[in-house]
């Protein structure tokens, strides 16, 4: 993709004007919306930080305590607001910080622009102080990254990177600009990127497809639907609804999936994948179309490729023409955005009810909550489980937070049993499983919606991967809650190791510190639970909070997260106990 092909929508700025490289960096962010950033001064990006310094009213920058950081909360921030994250370093280590959170943003297709400063032109390549080529490292996991060494392509080059991220399927972009550039004066115009001739962000819906996708649809007598984050990311939540109910057809999502459907929908029958509800994952393999909508396909949701669906006719609606047929083979492929494309299916399904097919997954519910959840929830056991303590943030909340939740058991535990009322309000790392994701995320995810409560589930693994980033909540004042499951493992892998290692836990039990004490000290509301008889009051009295609020709740330590496909099973293998 050549700058030279990109084609650009009327000048915006409505005459030129003499600046700097970096302040043309911030006129152009100020052109694309933006208002809040995330970043780390140093050396090279310094610069930027000055002008930026000239423009605090304007834009809000937040100075978090980490790189990685400034990635995640950016992340959250455009997970929630449906806009694109900024993420600012300097760099060397600055920028090198952060590609987990660039290459987490990659995977999850989130819509984020990093800009990072590098060594003045003459210095590249000469193993200068803090010299790193990020362009180079950075290049498996961006949709598209680009280095500046003239100034004046400065406002060409960000107009491309955010039309980049924002369309077709999201993604991160990073800008490396030298430090001379940003010194450097030009004559700043500015105009949006309006689309780029060799890239085609959405392919053209053909009718045709839709037609035969909705003739299979129509004929089906056992069809169930799998989405996924595609259709939130194409703010096809109405349509999509609208498609469930009038074709009466069981629906299941993926974990990044939830929420596009009220979690307590009739026809929202839950999770697929490795810790997914059993009905959908045992009926994978017993419908007779299976329509993937805005879904990729991943391993963790199949399983055993070999054993997938293998009785199904497979219809997959996808705007990445890189996802079809990549993992599973689709008989009816239809490309295009999905709002688009569900639009058009909508007009040609017929009323379906399905009545006798969807009790099965009814049934099988019932023997899920006999196994497991019932298990999960109750309140007879000694110890608390992480379950008891999600059904409490729903009670207190309503189904109205927004829940960021990190990695591990917690994550699973989380996804299955908060309930949601409308979409963008489950943010989690699901394709990368970046440990040390939820704090950040949830404070880009407050920053985007302050007025909607948001709240972050954590493990005391994960916790500790982050846990710098309360300085960035002490000094912001982000009201956002935090809970910590505190099982004193690493648990998702000591489950692993209890089920398939003989019970040996190397290197999973986690010796911890003092919490409560560590929150404190940054001058934040703490509480801890230690028994079930404290859990109702102390979620409450968090939630009712107008500040920041970390409560730790200790949970059972070796409780397992149920049902289960073990790596390299079938999705109808998967396991109760």
């Amino acid at each position: 993709m050549e700058v030279k092909t990109a084609s650009f929508e009327k000048q915006s700025t409505k005459k030129s004007l003499t600046v700097s490289g970096a302040e043309a960096v911030i006129k152009c962010l100020l052109e694309e919306g933006v208002d809040t950033i995330y970043g780390y001064p140093g050396g090279a990006i310094m610069p930027v930080y000055d002008e930026l310094y000239k423009y605090q009213k304007e834009i809000h920058h937040v100075l978090t305590r980490h790189e990685q950081g400034a990635t995640h909360a950016a992340q959250g921030y455009a997970r929630v607001s449906g806009k694109v994250g900024v993420a600012v370093a300097t760099s060397g280590p600055g920028a090198t910080n952060l590609v987990t959170g660039i290459a987490d943003a990659q995977i999850d297709s989130t819509p984020m622009v990093c800009i990072t400063g590098q060594v003045g032109s003459h210095l590249l390549g000469s193993d200068a102080f803090q010299e790193t080529d990020i362009v180079g490292i950075s290049t498996p996991v961006t949709k598209w990254n680009y280095q500046i060494t003239n100034a004046a392509e400065i406002p060409e080059v960000m107009a491309k990177a955010f039309y980049i991220a924002r369309s077709g399927r999201p993604g991160p972009v990073l800008i490396d600009i030298t430090k001379d550039a940003q010194f450097a004066s030009l004559e700043f115009s500015y105009k949006k990127c309006s689309g780029i001739r060799s890239y085609q962000a959405i392919p053209e819906l053909n009718l045709l497809e839709v037609q035969r996708a909705a003739e299979v649809i129509n004929n089906a007598k056992k069809p169930m639907i799998v989405w996924g984050q595609g259709v939130i990311l194409g703010g096809a939540e109405d349509l999509f609804k609208q498609v469930v109910e009038k074709s009466g057809i069981p629906a299941a999502w993926t974990i990044l999936g939830l929420s596009a459907l009220p979690t307590d929908h009739p026809l929202n029958v839950g999770m697929v994948g490795m810790h997914g509800n059993y009905a959908p994952n045992m009926l994978t393999n017993e419908c007779d179309v299976l329509i993937a909508i805005g879904m990729r396909f991943d391993d963790r949701v199949t399983g055993n490729l070999e054993k997938y669906a293998k009785q199904a006719k497979i219809i997959h609606f996808e705007i990445d023409p890189a996802e079809i047929n990549k993992n599973v083979h689709a008989d009816y492929p239809v490309l295009g955005d999905v709002k688009e494309s569900l639009k058009a299916l909508l007009e040609l399904l017929e009323p379906y009810s399905h009545k006798e097919w969807h009790q099965k997954f009814k049934d099988m519910y019932k023997t899920e909550y006999e196994k497991v959840i019932q298990g999960n929830l109750d309140v007879t056991k000694k110890d608390l489980g992480m379950a008891e303590v999600i059904q409490e943030v729903n009670i207190q909340s309503k189904g109205d937070a927004i829940i960021v939740s990190d990695v591990g058991q917690h994550q699973m535990a989380a996804c299955r049993y908060a309930k949601f009322n409308q979409s963008r309000s489950n943010v989690t790392s699901g394709g990368l499983g970046t440990m040390g994701f939820a704090l950040p995320a949830a404070i880009g995810a407050k920053m985007a919606k302050p007025e909607r409560d948001v709240v972050a589930v954590i493990g005391d693994g994960g916790y500790q991967m982050t846990i710098q980033e309360l300085g960035t909540v002490f000094q912001t004042k982000v009201p956002v809650k935090i809970v910590l499951l505190n099982n004193g493992f690493l648990g998702m892998v000591r489950q692993w190791q209890q089920m398939f290692f003989d019970r040996r836990y190397a290197s999973t039990t986690m010796v911890n510190p003092d919490f409560i004490a560590i929150a404190k000290g940054y001058h934040i509301k703490a509480n801890q639970v230690t028994e079930r008889s404290q859990l109702e009051s102390a979620v409450k009295e968090m939630m009712e909070s107008d500040e920041a609020y970390f409560l730790e709740v200790k949970v059972e330590q070796e409780e397992n997260v149920f049902p289960m496909i073990p790596t390299g099973a079938s999705v109808s293998e998967i396991l109760l106990e």
